[in-house]
């Protein structure tokens, strides 16, 4: 029996050419109300197909080295994730190796961190 619902709303402005001008998001139950963001990456599990679903959106004004850090970010909070999803310690080390690589190769930080 369900006893408490939420819901996450995210408003996309799109120019001429579909392409996301503002993006902004309400979560009430974490107090964020019309919050602007200029990217989103999104997965949904397709149950009944068993495949992931993608919605991938930034704005044009997304600064590229704003979207690198996005990117090292979430792959490091996938690591974290899959971690305690699965209990797979080796792999989740491994996959932050892999974001450790990213991050130098992307200039996020000095091979000294």
């Amino acid at each position: 029996m369900t006893t408490k619902s939420s819901k996450i709303e995210f408003n996309v402005s799109l120019d001429e050419n579909q392409i996301p001008e503002t993006i902004h998001w309400t979560a009430e139950d974490n107090n964020i109300s019309n919050a602007e963001t200029k990217a989103i990456l999104l997965s949904v599990w397709d149950n009944k197909n068993r495949e992931t679903l993608k919605m991938d959106l930034w704005t044009k004004e997304m600064p590229l080295q704003d979207m690198k850090l996005f990117f090292y970010q979430t792959l490091k909070s996938l690591a974290d994730t899959f971690k305690r999803a699965t209990n797979d310690e080796k792999m989740s080390a491994t996959m932050h190796d892999f974001c450790d690589y990213f991050a130098e190769k992307q200039g996020l930080k000095s091979k000294k961190d």
